[in-house]
């Protein structure tokens, strides 16, 4: 016999909130190491089967691993860390993720609420260490602030800019207890990205790039974040226009294709840069005009051009460049708009002018600049490289740490998603 009230939720630990919380997310794996602060998350984490627990040897190995699992499934990689040195340990990890925009969610231990500001045994300032290297970080203070605030962190993680978000819990709050209720939906009024692009601005831009003389398409790693690669593909190859892609932004649009004129920057091709320096209108996608690419801003600033520049990350905009046509929203979403706006207009574009420019840009690429002594005895890490690609097939995952090697792996392995 119905009573008419709604049921109550069971009372849980904050400890299990944490871990029911994960579980609302769908969270599949969970990279950490134990230590004192966080041992009642780690007991509730081994009292259910969902999430799988990925032991490292090294806190920044386990928000690394959180990165590399983020980049290779789409999701938001979690890290769970102790206070002190747990935390401190994996701040170079959640740096990382941070500047490549990597949507992460790390929960760090704390010592109990008592003892904060004491100089506890392994206390650390982890809000104020992270302040500079993450999206947002949380103290909760409360056990019933747990839920809420893990909702916020998942949902700051992945939208807008996405980067890694810090929710520090203090010891003694994962003990205490109180009713689970997962929020569906997060409120914050100080928080409102831009998804959709301007109307008026995607017209404007698609004005010029029918009218430009001498295009060029600059790809970053915001179109690979967006999962943009296929609408980018779709308008490079409807206008007919040379496309570069940045270290981040390989495999944006197909290396193999013939519009793919290199990768750009220091370590770019000669008819990459080349055609940067002289392009009248630049498509910039989901980049950000780092000093790795364009150098000294003054000097780039010199060349007179037309700028499009598509980011999901308002300060991203003019930062380092002035541009003409800005255009704050999601990637993959402005790119349709635009592409609804180009498509049928095609006839516009002026087509000797276009086949002057590409006959100007094959002239720039048969320099060769990547070429290679391939008479020698020693093999040449460019040899192994294209070798690589050769057994591979193109299909694979490529990991490289930092260094001349990471430019080889750029430049000779021809990455077409």
């Amino acid at each position: 016999m119905s009573t008419g009230k709604e049921p109550r939720a069971p009372a849980l630990t904050g400890a299990d909130i944490v871990i029911k919380c994960l579980e609302a997310e769908g969270v599949e794996y969970v990279f950490g190491y134990p230590g004192g602060a966080v041992l009642y998350i780690y007991d509730a984490l081994f009292k259910q089967d969902k999430i799988k627990h990925v032991l490292v040897r090294h806190e920044q190995g386990a928000t690394h691993a959180a990165d590399g699992y983020s980049r290779a499934s789409k999701k938001v990689g979690v890290a769970l860390v102790t206070s002190g040195p747990g935390l401190t340990n994996a701040v170079t990890g959640i740096a990382t993720a941070y500047l490549d925009s990597i949507p992460m969610v790390i929960i760090s231990g704390q010592v109990p609420t008592h003892a904060i500001g004491l100089d506890a045994f392994q206390e650390v300032d982890a809000i104020g260490i992270t302040r500079p290297c993450v999206k947002h970080n949380f103290l909760v203070k409360r056990v019933e602030d747990i839920a809420p605030t893990i909702k916020k962190a998942f949902h700051l993680a992945r939208t807008g800019r996405p980067g890694p978000v810090l929710v520090d819990i203090p010891k003694d709050i994962t003990t205490m207890v109180h009713p689970f209720h997962y929020p569906e939906k997060v409120e914050m009024r100080s928080y409102n990205p831009v998804v959709k692009g301007h109307p008026g601005q995607i017209k404007k831009a698609a004005q010029l790039i029918l009218e430009a003389k001498r295009p060029y398409v600059y790809a970053g790693g915001g179109v690979i974040l967006s999962d943009a690669a296929a609408e980018l593909t779709k308008l490079v190859k409807l206008l007919g226009y040379p496309c570069t892609n940045t270290l981040m932004g390989l495999g944006a649009f197909p290396a193999t294709d013939r519009q793919f004129v290199g990768m750009l920057g220091m370590h770019g091709t000669y008819e990459a840069n080349m055609t940067m320096q002289h392009c009248d209108v630049l498509i910039a996608v989901g980049a950000r005009f780092d000093d790795r690419v364009i150098g000294n801003p003054a000097h780039f600033g010199q060349v007179p051009r037309k700028i499009i520049h598509i980011d999901i990350d308002p300060s991203s905009i003019s930062k380092r460049v002035k541009v003409d046509v800005p255009i704050v929203g999601d990637v993959k979403e402005t790119l349709q708009e635009l592409l609804a706006h180009i498509e049928g207009h095609t006839d516009k574009i002026d087509k000797k002018a276009l086949e002057a420019w590409w006959a100007q840009i094959e002239l720039w690429r048969a320099k060769n600049c990547l070429r290679y002594d391939r008479s020698s005895e020693i093999i040449k890490p460019q040899f192994v490289i294209e070798k690589l690609y050769e057994v591979t097939k193109g299909d694979a995952f490529i990991c490289s740490d930092v260094g001349q090697h990471q430019m080889w792996a750029a430049q000779f392995y021809k990455f077409d998603k």
